[in-house]
């Protein structure tokens, strides 16, 4: 398998071009309306459906060529019936933008990263917690497709907030990029680190001694080139294909955490949809659970080998031992009382559940 990236910056021209189309009309209105024919209907006389899916990432990442895959399948299995358009990072907004169309309706499909949704969703902070799930990422990922933790009960606080969860998934285990050496606690005194807006990251790296500055990765690239910020934490893929690592001067491979994100939909939508559309949604949800791991550890283990032979931009790669390893989980361990305090009862209920299951599983 064998999936084409394309840099992020080649696209931004493509993706302003999106934005004006859909404020023409460009995009089809009635997409969102629930069960709405959008056409003329299918040959035999079957209702047709057209919907958005927006992603937190650009063509040649891996969110975005998951959805485009989804669509696909959609499409194979409804002889036509189901159309789909992915949407990539900054066509319609933000990333909270996009979890706003999703709430309201305005788009059906999303998928959307817990470190965004960490003020909404306390208990969705759970996958901030650094050094939680196993190192070995298969292990990990069989957790998220079988977690009953995850996959009924905190799917039901999302479901709360108008986010249906039809999936978790890793998209790799996380690096670190900085100006300097990352290889101890000590060397994020004083270290201006990006993050997502969730108040968990931010605590995380207060207790590496880093000053966490949450901004959107639209703003990222600039921030770094510029010094606003110092280093930030992504999937080496996201690294490379973003040129993170072109104004980075070291990466260290940390596998401190793993970069995971949701496949959602609106419930409203989903409930009103036919039983035999549901069906082809969820086995289309359960087949890309595979291939989007696949997609990550192809587009992870070739991207890293990219910014290693990249003698243009000449970067450290630091790949901690275990014993730097665990200075790092010392200072983290912590944060699950902390964690604890921050979540509802039945979040505490949850997270004891899923510790339970991690427990098994390794």
């Amino acid at each position: 398998m064998t999936f084409k990236l394309r840099n992020w910056k080649t696209i931004f021209l493509a993706g302003a071009l999106t934005v004006t189309l859909a404020a023409c009309g460009g995009a089809d209105d009635s997409a969102s309306d629930e069960g709405t024919d959008n056409g003329d209907g299918a040959a035999g006389g079957e209702e047709t459906y057209h919907w958005q899916f927006v992603t937190e990432e650009v063509q040649g990442q891996v969110q975005y060529e998951y959805a485009a895959e989804f669509a696909d399948h959609l499409y194979e299995k409804s002889d036509g019936r189901i159309t789909m358009d992915p949407f990539e990072f900054g066509a319609l907004g933000s990333e909270v933008d996009q979890v706003e169309q999703l709430q309201s309706g305005a788009v059906e499909f999303a998928i959307v990263s817990p470190g965004f949704t960490g003020g909404m969703v306390a208990e969705g902070q759970v996958f901030a917690l650094q050094f939680l799930f196993p190192d070995d990422q298969a292990v990990t990922q069989e957790i998220l497709n079988s977690s009953e933790a995850l996959n009924t009960q905190l799917a039901a606080m999302y479901e709360e907030q108008n986010i249906k969860p039809l999936a978790f998934w890793t998209e790799g285990a996380m690096a670190w990029t900085g100006n300097r050496e990352l290889r101890t606690p000590a060397d994020f005194e004083g270290f201006q680190m990006r993050t997502q807006a969730s108040p968990l990251i931010q605590e995380s790296y207060r207790a590496y001694g880093a000053s966490p500055i949450d901004l959107s990765w639209g703003e990222l690239y600039t921030s770094l080139d510029s010094g606003v910020v110092d280093g930030q934490e992504n999937p080496i893929f996201f690294i490379e294909d973003a040129s993170f690592h072109e104004v980075q001067s070291h990466l260290t491979i940390s596998n401190h955490n793993n970069y995971v994100a949701m496949t959602t939909v609106n419930p409203d939508f989903y409930n009103g949809l036919p039983e035999d559309i549901r069906a082809m949604i969820d086995e289309t949800v359960e087949e890309m659970q595979p291939i989007v791991f696949d997609m990550q550890t192809e587009m992870n283990e070739e991207l890293l080998q990219a910014i290693i032979d990249d003698t243009d931009n000449p970067t450290e790669i630091i790949e901690l031992t275990e014993e730097e390893r665990e200075a790092f989980r010392e200072l983290a361990m912590p944060l699950r009382d902390y964690f604890r305090e921050q979540i509802s009862e039945a979040g505490v209920e949850m997270f004891d559940l899923l510790e339970q299951e991690i427990a098994e599983a390794e």
